[in-house]
């Protein structure tokens, strides 16, 4: 593998797409969020976040190292888990922050309820205490504490994908398929504490980082068997869409998200087949360019996904419910459109602030997954 590839236009691009989506899925009343992938597949928004995750980090441990050396990289991810788990510290004091305000003021109880406030106040120093241990999360901070065990992984992870891809697999599979008994040996299988299990998401990880380092060349997709792979994993999106639209018309248990069941990772997988197709057709990299906002929220993930949570706390409370029919419809798809905005502009902001970012390279397929 090339160390020297520049970042993908295309991952930054789905990456912002994904944070709006998030942003978008937690405001309850919201409109756009009907249009989402959760609504159409058995996985959602979160399997690309995290695979997308997987894939930067191989990116960034891969440019530290070619740049300054092994040592400077694994430092380079000890430090980015101190930053996760310091995000994750800010943005469960600001759920906690906004469920107090919430119920201080008397509005919008079901978020009050969601964000955690009312158990936190009834034991505090027991409750900080359990966040801070990762025991308790509170509402929309739950993707993160599973990143801190993943940003102390890639130092061990990435080089093995380099040398070994199918051994890395391997040992991601059984992971995975031991997930339920891994959690309970370490007391992480309630789904109201751990809402991801990580052994079982970091499969979703994995595959993040082999993309990057063994990405699927556009000569295989072209061969007639990659052809026949495109052809499956078309007819796959469309029999799960049939699925999800039309039969399992009530919402899934928990756990099968939490555990990251079978139904989820092939979803997935097809989905990321069909991504792959339209990166190396250059469809991404064109639709790229004309969102240049987006890409800016792709490179601000992290700032984008804690801001994101106040964002979203706000816009479902200042949603009337008052409303109703066209007019409950219209205010919802307001609220909506400034959520959006909101993200946008705070991502711009962090840019501006932090300074400019490298270039961008658009024939970069980084998506590709073999």
């Amino acid at each position: 593998m090339d160390p020297h590839r520049p970042r993908s236009i295309e991952v930054d691009f789905f990456r912002g797409i994904v944070l709006i989506v998030i942003v978008l899925d937690h405001i309850p009343g919201g409109v756009l969020q009907h249009l989402m992938l959760h609504n159409y597949a058995l996985c959602d928004s979160a399997e690309v976040f995290v695979c997308l995750g997987g894939y930067a980090s191989a990116a960034a441990y891969g440019a530290v190292l070619s740049k300054n050396g092994e040592k400077a990289a694994h430092n380079r991810f000890y430090r980015r888990c101190w930053e996760i788990y310091r995000a994750y510290l800010l943005t469960a004091v600001l759920t906690l922050l906004s469920g107090a305000i919430l119920q201080f003021l008397q509005l919008n109880r079901p978020m009050v309820d969601l964000t955690g406030w009312p158990s936190f106040a009834a034991a505090p120093i027991r409750e900080a205490f359990n966040i801070a241990i990762l025991r308790r999360q509170p509402y929309l901070s739950s993707v993160l504490p599973m990143y801190v065990i993943f940003a102390i992984t890639v130092p061990f992870v990435v080089p093995l994908a380099r040398k070994a891809p199918w051994t890395t697999l391997a040992l991601s599979v059984v992971t995975w398929a031991l997930a339920i008994p891994l959690a309970r040996l370490f007391a992480i299988d309630d789904v109201s504490d751990w809402a991801f299990n990580p052994f079982a998401w970091q499969l979703m990880f994995v595959t993040g980082i082999l993309c990057r380092e063994r990405p699927v060349s556009a000569g295989f997709l072209q061969s007639t068997k990659g052809r026949w792979l495109t052809r499956i994993a078309l007819t796959a999106v469309l029999a799960f869409a049939v699925v999800k639209l039309f039969i399992l018309t009530q919402p899934l248990p928990g756990h099968l998200k939490q555990n990251l069941s079978i139904e989820r990772v092939i979803n997935f997988l097809v989905l990321a087949w069909l991504a792959a197709v339209l990166i190396r057709a250059g469809f991404i990299a064109k639709l790229a360019h004309k969102a240049p906002a987006v890409i800016k929220v792709g490179q601000t993930g992290l700032v984008c996904f804690v801001g994101g949570t106040v964002i979203s706390l706000i816009v479902d409370t200042a949603t009337p419910r008052s409303f109703h029919g066209l007019s409950h419809g219209l205010a919802a798809l307001a609220g909506d459109l400034v959520a959006i905005i909101a993200v946008l502009l705070l991502a711009r902001f962090w840019n501006d602030w932090k300074g400019p970012t490298q270039p961008r390279g658009a024939a970069v397929r980084g998506a590709d997954c073999r």
